[in-house]
């Protein structure tokens, strides 16, 4: 028996043999009569066949490899797999070649230079085809588009004459061919799938096998009828031929030749060096032809051009076989298996021959695809293909991951496995490589697979029983690795078998462990470390997938438990801040034991506990420099100040966090409960809580005012401020109340006579203004407080200009000019006061206080003097001089005084010369209107209505100013005020020149 040596894949294993010591072998056909059993067709140098039946799994399942596995061990006969069946004598020299037509159920024997055909059983007549001699080679036509059936025609006119996809109608029908032996051509049904190719000398015929009935296709009677359908003549003698569609490959001592059924014309593929040996073989999985040069195949489709790239065998081979995407060379009796496309050999079997000779290889590809038969001179041995699945095994149970995920997408690629199980041999990649602990390498394998659940590391994380136990599906793959654990049982068992296996090498034994590991063993924190991260990297690429929301809560869940097993603070947060679909009663006391509370806040907040969040961050903020946030090594490695200002930003970052979730609430009672702790960090976010938009319903404004701390008087400001100036509150009480705190802290702020600055005090305003800038703007934009109550606070201070705002509102004119003018000294505002007055006995009454000023002051001539140079030609000279001082300087009076009574002389004069004028345009007017109404218009019979084009004749009509005239009727429609031009005289009177006077 053959025995596989110095492989590096298993693809083909040994089955069967059979000994034919009496015979020596020249030739081999398989056919596949039932899916479990292959006939061989054994051809001798004595010209004897031999037909043996072997029998073999019906499955590439794995299932039946491990018992056909088990049943070799136990039994090592023979005969149970290969029979002798029988064997026929052809003629009395070598069996060159072997064709099995299937699908007539009869074999085409090349011997003696002649043709012969037997029944698939050998149990019938040989039938010999005399009328062909010296032929050299035959060759099956084969088709490679399988979407097109097999049609029996007859040549001449028993077939389908119609369609035009007949092989035998394209070359001409019965008419281009003649009987071979015996019978008329004409009206014999020929099948497409008995068509071929014979070799003599130079030249090619082409051969179809016909019946002698139309209304039968029996075989059996034809006695070999054949008709000839073309020759085509060749540059040299023929050797190999093989017949593609409808191309011919023809292979001789001087090269390789492309041939056409259609147009009979032949062309050089490659020549030959001198003495070269041709040799061909279809390759059926693609329908491609391998040529062989020397040591060397090259790869060529239906048309000679060559695809992929050339196999380099290790010599030249005797026989050449198909398995799949591999290519078999038998060479010195030695099988090799090369990949076609990276032309890699992956697999050597040494053929153990006896005697000497060439080899025979054959094979089954274009049926069952898994039968290889070598035969040597006295002995036929039979391989079946290794099943995928088994070969993928090989390599994983050798832990030769790379080269089993090679195969894979190989096989991927080729077709033979789906999409599905690439995925699943990822996976199980995966596992083998999470117990191997190559955690990098086992998740990089599980992202590949797009069929693995997120559910099946689970166990990796959480050990059973647990919330997600039931998901996790009870799949052990191929049973190649345990069921997955927790990753500290994982990393201990791993550890051990390092041990075990560093022992075992000392000892100069083998194990199945990494290398790497034996000479440098890892660290248990240091894997624990990898493993986490790893699997950290596959829970987050699994959120992106679409995953059932149980899975999503595991998944988000465990990510968690994962960041908090390596303290991940900002993850933690991301995640936790953001949309998730953790559950929290799995992590609330898991993140309290380990003090991560700002993580615990953020989760309930995105799960819309909002008072848990809240409680949360007002723990943090009264206990942060207990270290319930950051690491308590980091507070306290920072010394003096720079540990105050950690504390203290840690407070006001617990109070930004709680105030921007009390922003968007409407719980009034939730909102007032966190107010005051809030607002004893950072007053600003206070204000921002009770003034935020974001709320659906804004909190009911009496309520907050009481809850508000009355010590807080810039919280309590600026919330009246936001209900007055942004809401528009038009409550009296609002506007008072707001107008009493202003002056309050204005009283307050003159209490000290230097007022120190906010650095000072080291206390921030929440304001950007001055208070008394802000009371004074207040008291004068708002008319709904009450300025005696405020007026009653302020009367005693010296807060001149405020007073003089809430006279104002009160209307008394007196003391608001006393306070301008005496008090304030400001002649613009009291000269601007009494412009809004707009009575000139208001400048009187201020030219009087100017002159007779209160409390013992001086008179203040030069106000007075500037007074009457401003407003002097509004008063009354009379008025003025009666109230000037006796003690005021002639030379401060005089200039003004004259200037006041020129102005009043000019005024005078130009009130005549308005009164004048306006006489004149009167009278002009008058004149143009006495004009326009004795005005004649003439009127006759072709007069005709500009409103409704009616004759006038002698009815009465009207004329606009515009000089359209309608008849009467027309005119009591339309009125005396719009033309029928639409122009309305009332808004858009008519002006004609001459009318009014101009200069």
């Amino acid at each position: 028996m053959a025995k596989p040596l110095l492989k590096s894949r298993t693809i083909l294993e040994p089955f069967a043999q059979f000994n034919a010591s009496s015979s020596s072998i020249r030739s081999l056909a398989l056919f596949s009569a039932s899916p479990s059993e292959t006939l061989i067709y054994v051809g001798t140098v004595s010209g004897k066949l031999l037909l043996l039946s072997l029998h073999h799994p019906n499955s590439n399942s794995s299932s039946s490899h491990n018992q056909e596995n088990n049943s070799n061990n136990e039994n090592s006969d023979n005969d149970d797999k290969i029979k002798f069946v029988r064997h026929m004598s052809i003629s009395d020299r070598a069996v060159e070649s072997i064709h099995v037509f299937g699908e007539i159920e009869k074999v085409l024997v090349l011997s003696d230079g002649f043709i012969h055909f037997i029944d698939l059983e050998l149990a019938k007549p040989v039938k010999k085809i005399g009328a062909l001699t010296d032929v050299s080679a035959v060759a099956r036509r084969l088709r490679c588009n399988g979407n097109e059936g097999f049609t029996k025609l007859t040549v001449g006119g028993g077939g389908d004459t119609s369609s035009s996809s007949s092989f035998l109608q394209r070359l001409g029908g019965g008419g281009g061919g003649g009987r071979l032996n015996g019978g008329n051509a004409d009206d014999l049904p020929i099948d497409d799938n008995c068509v071929f190719a014979a070799a003599v000398g130079k030249k090619l015929i082409l051969v179809g096998l016909v019946a002698r009935s139309n209304d039968s296709y029996d075989y059996d009677s034809v006695a070999g009828s054949l008709v000839t359908m073309k020759e085509i003549q060749c540059v040299d003698i023929v050797k190999e031929v093989v017949w593609i569609n409808d191309s011919i490959i023809v292979g001789s001592s001087s090269g390789y030749y492309l041939c056409s059924c259609v147009t009979n014309q032949c062309g050089l593929i490659f020549s030959l060096p001198a003495m070269s040996t041709p040799r061909l073989k279809v390759l059926k999985k693609e329908y491609k032809v391998l040529m062989l040069v020397d040591n060397v195949g090259i790869i060529i489709d239906s048309q000679g051009q060559p695809v992929g790239g050339s196999l380099v065998f290790h010599g030249s081979p005797d026989g050449i076989g198909e398995m799949g995407t591999s290519v078999i060379s038998l060479h010195n009796g030695t099988m090799e298996l090369y990949l076609k496309k990276s032309g890699k050999c992956v697999q050597k079997i040494v053929v153990i021959t006896e005697g000497t000779g060439q080899g025979v290889i054959t094979d089954d590809e274009g049926e069952t695809g898994k039968v290889v038969v070598i035969a040597t001179s006295s002995k036929v041995i039979c391989y079946l293909k290794v099943p995928s699945e088994e070969q993928i095994k090989d390599f994983l149970r050798k832990k030769d991951f790379k080269e089993a995920v090679s195969l894979v997408e190989e096989l991927h690629e080729d077709g033979e496995i789906t999409k599905e199980m690439l995925s699943f041999v990822h996976a199980q990649v995966g596992f083998l490589l999470m117990f191997d602990l190559h955690f990098d390498q086992a998740v990089d394998h599980f992202l590949l697979s797009e069929t693995m659940q997120p559910s099946e590391i689970f166990p990796f994380i959480m050990p059973d029983p647990n919330r997600w136990s039931l998901l996790v599906p009870r799949n052990r793959y191929w049973g190649l690795h345990p069921p997955p654990a927790p990753l500290e049982t994982v990393i201990d068992n791993g550890l051990i078998a390092i041990q075990r296996a560093i022992f075992l090498k000392k000892a100069g034994l083998e194990t199945a462990v990494d290398d790497d590991f034996i000479i440098n063993p890892p660290n248990r924190d240091d894997l624990m470390d990898s493993a986490i991260k790893n699997l950290i990297r596959y829970l987050k690429a699994s959120r992106e997938k679409d995953l059932t929301s149980s899975v999503k809560e595991g998944v988000d869940t465990l990510l968690m438990y994962l960041y908090r097993a390596l303290n991940l603070v900002d993850e933690m947060e991301s995640l936790a801040s953001s949309e998730n679909w953790c559950i929290v009663d799995e992590l609330e006391s898991l993140l309290n034991e380990s003090g991560h509370l700002r993580t615990l806040a953020f989760l309930c907040e995105s799960k819309g506990m909002s008072s848990k969040a809240l409680a949360i961050w007002r723990i943090l903020a009264r206990n942060y420099s207990s270290g319930f946030w950051k690491d308590q090594t980091r507070i306290n490695e920072t010394r003096g100040e720079e540990s105050v200002n950690i504390v203290i930003s840690g407070k006001e970052t617990a109070a930004t966090e709680a105030s921007r979730i009390l922003e968007e609430l409407s719980d009034k009672d939730l909102i007032l409960q966190h107010l005051g702790w809030i607002a004893d960090i950072n007053q600003v976010l206070s204000v921002r809580v009770l003034t935020s938009e974001k709320r659906s319903h804004q909190l009911p404004p009496n309520d907050v005012i009481t809850a508000i701390d009355t010590k807080k008087t810039e919280i309590l400001q600026r919330y009246l401020q936001w209900l007055i100036e942004e809401q528009d509150s038009d409550d009296p009480q609002f506007h008072t109340s707001y107008a009493n705190l202003l002056t309050k802290s204005v009283l307050e702020t003159y209490e000290t006579e230097s007022l120190p600055s906010e650095s000072e005090t080291g206390k921030q305003s929440i304001f950007q203004n001055p208070v008394r800038e802000r009371l004074q703007f207040f008291l004068q934009s708002s008319d709904l407080y009450d300025p005696e109550e405020v007026l009653d606070l302020i009367q005693d201070s010296e807060l001149w200009l405020e007073k003089a705002i809430l006279y104002r509102k009160l209307g008394q004119e007196t003391l608001v000019l006393q306070i301008l003018a005496v008090k304030l000294e400001d002649s613009d505002a009291a000269e601007h006061y009494c412009a809004e007055i707009g009575r000139p006995d208001a400048y009187m009454q201020l030219l009087d206080i100017y002159l007779n000023p209160t409390e013992g002051k001086k008179p203040m001539f030069k106000a007075a003097v500037r007074l009457l140079h401003n407003h002097g030609e509004s008063l009354d000279p009379l008025q003025v001089l009666e109230r000037l001082s006796p003690n005021m300087p002639l030379q401060l009076a005089s200039d003004t005084i004259l200037r006041m009574l020129r102005a009043r002389l000019h005024h005078h004069y130009q009130g005549k010369v308005v009164h004048n004028m306006s006489r004149a345009v009167g009278l002009d007017a008058n004149l143009a209107r006495l004009e326009e109404r004795s005005r004649h218009v003439q009127i006759n019979d072709e007069s005709l209505c500009d409103s409704c084009h009616a004759r006038l004749g002698t009815k009465l009509f009207a004329m606009y100013p515009d000089d359209t005239i309608v008849c009467y009727k027309c005119f009591r429609r339309q009125g005396e005020s719009t033309s029928v031009t639409g122009r309305d005289f009332t808004n858009d009177p008519v002006f004609k020149p001459g009318w009014l006077v101009t200069d």
